[in-house]
């Protein structure tokens, strides 16, 4: 099977016609290197000076597409063009090559070939001052390395200032690609923030409309009627509050842009009277130290907070117990209320709210715990946080 060569670049191509076209103009006006008795010059008729010239043009073709070979057959072209009347457009072709050698060859034969063309300029320099004695031998030396270390050295220098900026280039994309995956992870961040604090804030005060609604439709009663209208007023007129200052502060310019106070663990009673208001039989129980981490202490409200609304839609008839407490340099929260079976949930629920609890908790290093479980009471659905403080200062 027949191997396909590259197609060369149509660069190489202007180049390659250039140099050919330039070559047979100082042939056609007699312009060579050397003269005939020069006696370097073994053979004499003009026309030979020719077959380099053709040679080398062809080899610009492959300047960038196989520059080793190219590099080895122009030396070959070169070496024979010394032994006819020479033709200067040979010679300054060479010396693209030795360039294009460098430039786009293996990084190997980029670092042999500088080394390589500077010892043959060492060795054409000092060789005729020994062998001749006499100060015009360093002209050799000069020739042989203007035609083949400088331009090596140049391809050199052109390579590493390309490298230097590819380097760069991709420093520079993989740089603006972190900070859009920083910026996305942010966002998302903030986002599933925003989500949790929203479902916190409102989930509460809507799950205790529409069991309070629910049983003013169901009641043929003045009194109870009057009563869950109460409670459905004073939910709403909270959860809209709440509702401002949220958006108050996601809206620019709107409203009081001032976040509200985080909660602390001083309105677990406030938020306890408020669901016994919701009809909840509670039990709160705390032993913790002043001055906590406020991370810690936020948290913990909202998963109290959050525990009592899912006992107001799912727990059965009993107490629920809430527990804070301060142990081992961690603050733990359990919340307990009775679980058996119902027909249905006393108002609706996403799920959403276990979810931002174990995120919650996740985000301080905790561990958190939900689910059945047997006591002496009987069977209580437990929802446990444990949050250790030395987190919570670092948050």
């Amino acid at each position: 099977m027949a191997v396909r060569l590259p197609r060369p670049h149509r660069d190489d191509v202007r180049i390659s016609v250039g140099g050919l076209l330039g070559g047979f103009a100082l042939w056609g006006v007699g312009l060579f290197s050397r003269t005939p008795d020069d006696p370097i010059s073994l053979v004499d008729p003009g026309w030979v000076v020719l077959i380099p010239l053709v040679v080398m043009a062809g080899c610009e073709l492959m300047r960038r597409t196989r520059p080793r070979a190219a590099l080895l057959i122009g030396t070959v072209a070169l070496t024979a063009d010394l032994l006819t009347r020479g033709s200067l457009v040979t010679v300054v072709m060479f010396t693209d090559l030795v360039y294009a050698a460098v430039l786009y060859g293996s990084p190997g034969a980029a670092r042999r070939i500088p080394w390589i063309t500077g010892l043959i300029t060492v060795i054409a320099t000092v060789w005729p001052v020994a062998a001749w004695r006499k100060p015009e031998g360093l002209l050799i030396g000069a020739f042989t390395g203007l035609v083949t270390f400088t331009p090596a050295a140049t391809g050199w220098i052109v390579r590493n200032h390309r490298d230097t900026a590819i380097a760069e280039r991709l420093r520079a994309e993989q740089t603006a690609l972190l900070a859009e995956m920083d910026r996305t992870q942010a966002v998302t961040a903030e986002r599933a923030r925003m989500a949790r604090e929203l479902h916190d804030m409102v989930a509460n005060h809507l799950s205790a409309i529409a069991i309070h609604s629910t049983a003013a439709l169901s009641l043929d009663d003045p009194t109870t009627s009057k009563e869950a209208l109460s409670v459905i007023r004073e939910n709403s007129v909270d959860g809209l509050a709440e509702m401002r200052r949220l958006i108050g502060i996601l809206r620019d310019g709107s409203g009081d842009r001032e976040p509200a106070a985080a909660p602390t663990l001083d309105g677990l009673g406030s938020l306890v009277d408020s669901a016994r208001t919701n009809g909840l039989d509670v039990v709160l129980e705390t032993d913790h130290a002043d001055g906590l981490p406020a991370p810690v202490e936020l948290a913990v409200y909202r998963i109290v907070q959050e525990s009592l609304t899912n006992a107001l839609k799912h727990a059965s008839p009993g107490a629920v117990t809430v527990g804070v407490a301060q142990r081992d340099g961690c603050l733990t929260a359990c919340v307990s209320s009775p679980y058996g079976d119902r027909d249905e949930p006393r108002a609706p629920g996403s799920g959403a709210g276990l979810v931002g609890m174990r995120e919650r908790v996740a985000l301080l290093h905790g561990t958190f715990e939900a689910g059945p479980e047997d006591s002496p009471t009987g069977k209580v659905w437990a929802v446990r946080a444990t949050l250790p403080l030395s987190q919570g200062e670092s948050a």
